[in-house]
């Protein structure tokens, strides 16, 4: 499996496939400063830190890569070359870490990637709209969606076939009955 990918398992909903290779992979996103030395705190997105460490460019290479280790709490401490202190390191927080998706290994018919997911319009069956992909969460039983509604509230889907019986590029379908 690639970084930041999911191997779908027999109840996972179905990803029509789509031309996405134009669009980066997210696998890390800045949380805020870690020191004074300009080092960031990262989320990661997907296979942890080992999945960074083969990149060492983000962004199109607005970021170069000089350090990465594990926090030890899942997330990750980066040094960038381009990051000299803890102002600079804080201006980053909230940045997304992405990579051309041709430096990634081909996905399975069966995977896809979590960021793929994110900002998705979320709709009813129906075609009713519900809101938007915001975050990819797993817990360890099953993949999570949370959908950001218009009003700003948000609630949590298992990605299964019964609460989402497929997407593609454009949407999310989620059944009614697990709209919140």
């Amino acid at each position: 499996e690639g970084p930041g990918s999911h191997r779908g398992l027999p109840s996972s909903p179905t990803r029509r496939s789509s031309d996405l290779s134009d669009k980066p992979v997210t696998l890390a996103a800045v949380t805020g400063a870690h020191g004074v030395a300009g080092e960031v705190r990262l989320k990661l997105f997907g296979e942890g830190v080992d999945a960074l460490k083969p990149h060492k460019r983000f962004n199109e290479g607005a970021l170069t890569l000089v350090k990465i280790r594990s926090d030890n709490k899942g997330g990750a401490i980066a040094r960038f070359a381009e990051v000299m202190d803890r102002t600079s390191a804080e201006q980053l927080r909230g940045t997304a870490l992405s990579v051309s998706r041709e430096v990634l290994p081909d996905l399975e018919e069966d995977e896809f990637y979590f960021s793929d997911l994110i900002d998705l319009a979320v709709v009813t069956e129906a075609g009713e709209p519900v809101g938007r992909v915001c975050a990819v969460e797993n817990y360890g039983a099953t993949d999570i969606i949370e959908i950001e509604k218009a009003d700003g509230a948000k609630f949590m889907v298992p990605l299964t076939k019964q609460a989402v019986p497929g997407w593609d590029d454009a949407r999310l379908t989620l059944k009614a009955d697990f709209v919140d």
